[in-house]
């Protein structure tokens, strides 16, 4: 019988690039692109954090996907519930998934204030914050609060990046840090109680792929477009047709910190 062709590459693309990228459902990349998980599970040990606290506050939440499977793993809900988005669409999204769960999902542009009073929550979470704006964090906790989140590390995925882009500098390599993350929350108050790193394999086996990561994800090539890209892309695709998939790898690290008692 005959073998059935590989989709094109216009057919990977256009597929691609119709696809929605508001939330962080990656259930599309299903048998298109792999990535280990951190040892930790970041979303079961939220779950049972989510069990002994009061009032919680989800800082960035996405489209609320990791709220909402602690929460359905809890053994206990907390009194009080909320969750800051800046990206509009997400905002819809995570307002939608989360409400019926007692969630308030407030809008908030990720570089504001966040918008409560002092001391208000005794656990803040966070996945993949964009950036940690540690003294916000540290305001909004009630003495002997907890910050539970689990981080990018320092030049995630960036073979990906640097095949687009070039060679970055050490300043952009690092900007994520750990140690550099460490310093800035004990600055701004906080204890660490607990800091892992791990290094983990990230596959992508068609182009398609790469182009829904880069579109979903869009601080690793900033301005990413198609058309802007066409050429790298092209020649990518017949690498990964010819040699396998494009190999990169992700950095994570968790953070489990406590403001201090009064």
């Amino acid at each position: 019988m005959p073998s059935t062709p590989h989709p094109s590459f216009e057919d990977l693309v256009a597929e691609a690039t119709a696809t929605p990228t508001e939330g962080w459902d990656f259930s599309w990349f299903e048998g298109r692109a792999t990535e280990a998980r951190p040892s930790w599970g970041y979303a079961v040990s939220l779950a049972g954090r989510l069990a002994g606290a009061r009032a919680v506050l989800d800082v960035q939440t996405g489209g609320g996907e990791v709220l909402d499977f602690a929460l359905g793993r809890a053994p206990a809900t907390p009194a009080l519930l909320a969750a800051t988005e800046g990206w509009p669409p997400n905002v819809a999204k995570a307002t939608a998934l989360l409400r019926p769960r007692g969630v308030a999902v407030v809008a908030s542009a990720e570089d504001a204030p966040l918008p409560f009073a002092d001391g208000t929550f005794d656990l803040v979470v966070s996945r993949h914050p964009v950036r940690p704006h540690w003294h916000e964090i540290v305001r909004v906790l009630e003495p002997g609060g907890a910050y539970f989140a689990q981080h990018v590390g320092p030049h995630s995925a960036f073979e990906l990046v640097e095949y687009f882009l070039g060679p970055q500098s050490e300043e952009v390599r690092n900007a994520r840090h750990p140690d550099r993350e460490r310093a800035d929350a004990e600055a701004a108050g906080l204890r660490i109680a607990d800091l892992r790193a791990e290094r983990l394999r990230m596959e992508f086996h068609d182009i398609g792929a790469v182009v829904h990561f880069l579109r979903k994800v869009v601080w690793m090539v900033p301005g990413f477009t198609v058309e802007a890209y066409e050429p790298r892309l092209r020649a990518l695709h017949e690498r990964i047709e010819a040699h396998g998939p494009f190999v990169a790898h992700s950095t994570r690290h968790l953070f489990d910190a406590r403001k201090p008692e009064a």
